[in-house]
């Protein structure tokens, strides 16, 4: 029987602004991952997404909440302690240049892990150990060995974010959070990326955590969505229940605005209104009542829990699409 990979509760970060202010990006975000998952975290830019990433890897530091990675807690340790585990916990940014020092060659960016961290007997790897490495890498990631000795300029927006996963995978992780991996790519290449990230999870077995905007990226390669708004999940499920049938008004928005190749007649499909409130100073109540279509009094009044729903689902709301008759 599989035991939780990553165990969050409680998370918040805020983030103090002149004049007294305080910006919540995270707001008591609590979820698990299990071995071998792939959850999909999806929602508008700036909804706190890229942020829960980085602190559930303690990129960025929490302001409360705990955090438990393949049963440690790591919520307060310090870097010293946590380097040990950074071995087990890998991220893939979204901007594949910027993850790139353009003045080292990529056989000694992806190297790098790899001469920082010991091997599994805490001793120092030697040359031909990483060479026999990085040939492994560049093997799994679909680049010939001669990349090895080439510069970031000189590949393409795909070819870069290859290099990045292979570095990522350096020193065998558990867990991959990809930030957004493909949203900076052709769609053609978007493709290519999402099935390398695939069929690596089935020869390593590895975990992910994908972020991504693109409803169409999540239901390709995701077990388990979780839609945050302003800082907070809304609705968590299996991808298939939560695309299919959203309970969450806002998920439900989300699907409505993907494009479709033909439009089905006489379907329904509801747009969001208006903009995104100021993380600064939402809402009341529920923080998407402003721009809900089924909004009623108590949404300004009351913020709603995660419910579990009968078929396994939780979501954040007092009129859930799925009650309705």
């Amino acid at each position: 029987m599989n035991t939780t990979l990553l165990h969050a509760e409680g998370l918040r970060k805020e983030y103090k602004l002149p004049r007294g202010q305080t910006l919540r990006a995270l707001d008591n975000i609590s979820l698990e991952i299990m071995p071998g998952e792939v959850l999909g975290l999806v929602g508008e830019s700036g909804c706190g997404k890229s942020t829960l990433g980085r602190c559930l890897l303690r990129l960025t530091e929490l302001s409360s909440g705990t955090i438990t990675f393949d049963g440690c807690d790591i919520s307060s340790l310090n870097e010293r302690a946590m380097r040990p585990l950074r071995r087990q916990m890998q991220m893939v940014f979204q901007d594949s240049y910027a993850s790139l020092n353009p003045r080292r060659r990529i056989g000694d960016l992806i190297a790098e892990p790899l001469r920082v961290h010991p091997d599994n007997n805490g001793k120092k790897r030697s040359s031909s150990t990483i060479e026999a490495r990085l040939a492994e890498l560049t093997e799994l990631v679909g680049l010939s060995t001669s990349a090895l000795s080439r510069y970031p300029h000189e590949f393409s927006g795909g070819q870069r974010q290859r290099i990045n996963i292979a570095r990522a995978l350096a020193l065998s992780p558990q867990l991959i959070v990809a930030d957004e991996p493909v949203s900076a790519l052709d769609v053609s290449i978007q493709a290519q990326i999402i099935n390398l990230f695939t069929d690596l999870k089935e020869r390593l077995g590895l975990t992910y955590i994908f972020i991504a905007h693109d409803l169409a990226v999540v239901r390709q390669i995701s077990t388990r969505v979780a839609v945050m708004y302003l800082g907070a999940i809304v609705e968590q499920g299996e991808t298939d229940a939560i695309l299919h049938t959203p309970a969450h008004p806002y998920t439900a928005a989300l699907i409505a605005a993907v494009p479709e190749p033909v439009i089905r007649k006489n379907a329904s499909r509801t747009l969001l209104r208006g903009d995104v409130p100021s993380p600064v100073s939402p809402p009341s109540g529920c923080r998407f009542h402003t721009r809900c279509p089924k909004a009623q009094a108590d949404c300004a009044i009351v913020v709603p829990d995660l419910r579990p729903l009968p078929d396994g689902r939780v979501v954040a709301c007092h009129f859930p699409l799925v009650n309705d008759p």
